[in-house]
């Protein structure tokens, strides 16, 4: 089996999870954002739990149900991002950074899922 290093979209849905449970925890305890903040934990954590289990399929199409779950989560989670910056809960430069990351797992995730139908 290839290294999990190696495959592109686990890493990065791993790293984005880190930034969403980190954004969550800042959200929480700075900004006293207890909603929306829960929102972008579940989507931008599910991102990457919903890859490593299409990594693991079963068949082709479980691998692309779950790639599609995840092209999904990416896009509500660009949505409630959306959000917490036109509403001034996060910064230019902090939107900015972490929306950059998630337009980034969008594009991978259209690749995937566009490229296997």
């Amino acid at each position: 089996m290839r290294n999990p290093e190696d495959n592109v979209i686990l890493v990065k849905s791993k790293n984005f999870a880190i930034r969403s449970i980190n954004l969550y925890k800042y959200l929480k305890d700075n900004k006293q954002e207890f909603v929306i903040s829960k929102q972008v934990l579940r989507s931008g954590t599910s991102i990457g739990a919903n890859v490593k289990e299409a990594v693991r399929g079963q068949s082709r199409p479980d691998f692309l149900a779950k790639m599609n779950i995840a092209l999904k989560e990416a896009s509500e989670t660009e949505y409630w991002l959306e959000l917490l910056h036109e509403t001034e809960y996060i910064s230019d430069s902090d939107f900015q950074s972490i929306y950059t990351d998630c337009q980034e797992l969008l594009r991978i995730l259209m690749s995937i899922t566009k490229h296997d139908k």
